[in-house]
């Protein structure tokens, strides 16, 4: 690919295919390439434009008749807890985030796969084998990477890391603004412990510690069922046609 390639990339469209989040609508998606040595700058304007990133690609809803796919990102340094969420994050003290390079492991797929088939029993996503796994974690350009989440131990303190089984996984990127979760999935079983709650919470934190504004959560679908948690996590912007817009 040439040095023209990266400095001035190539904007596609898909043909409509059945939309994920509401009935009988259709769904188009612009996308572009995120390669080379100005993916991570690119990745950066692209999410606050209101792009998603899929291993090596950037997309955003392009739908002809509508605009329901709204991105969010919560204000960090401004969050503000609820008693519900602060009972999540007391639940999850146990817990602890190991922070490592893009890399897949079968304790990884074994965990998604479980979690795909207990909670996403008719998306695309079922089908994927061990190497297109592989693929989502390490096909990256840009800052990224995986947060591994097991129960504390003994040792955890000197170690800084979690022991026993895998509980949880979020492939994460480092903005220059921000944290986005690429995806998460978790242990399904573990249903009092409101995992992918704590998981965001956790993100929270650690865009407070870091620093940064915003914790990027992808789309938010008005009488989507499966996006209203979102509104949990207060306060946060919303982008719209005039730009990023409170919500408190």
């Amino acid at each position: 690919m040439t040095r023209q390639a990266y400095d001035n990339p190539q904007f596609y469209l898909t043909a409509p295919t059945d939309c994920p989040y509401l009935p009988d609508r259709k769904e188009r998606k612009v996308f572009t390439h995120l390669v080379g040595p100005n993916a991570p700058a690119l990745n950066d304007v692209l999410t606050q434009g209101g792009f998603r990133r899929s291993q090596n690609i950037a997309y955003r809803p392009a739908c002809e008749d509508c605009r329901a796919c709204v991105s969010i990102r919560v204000c960090a340094q401004e969050f503000k807890w609820t008693k519900s969420l602060k009972r999540v994050w007391k639940d999850n003290q146990d817990l602890l985030g190991t922070e490592l390079p893009p890399g897949p492991s079968t304790e990884q797929y074994d965990l998604f796969h479980e979690y795909l088939n207990a909670r996403h029993t008719n998306g695309g996503m079922t089908e994927m084998s061990p190497g297109d796994y592989s693929m989502m974690v390490e096909d990256t350009h840009v800052d990224t990477a995986i947060i591994e989440y097991r129960r504390r131990g003994p040792n955890s303190f000197l170690s800084g890391e979690g022991e026993g089984p895998l509980i949880g996984v979020a492939l994460t990127d480092r903005l220059c603004d921000g944290l986005s979760m690429v995806y998460s999935f978790f242990d399904h079983s573990q249903t009092n412990r409101s995992l992918g709650t704590f998981m965001i919470l956790d993100h929270i934190a650690r865009a407070q510690h870091l620093g940064l504004p915003y914790v990027y959560l992808g789309y938010w679908v008005e009488g989507s069922p499966k996006m209203a948690y979102k509104e949990r996590f207060k306060p946060q912007e919303h982008l719209g046609s005039q730009g990023w817009e409170r919500q408190d």
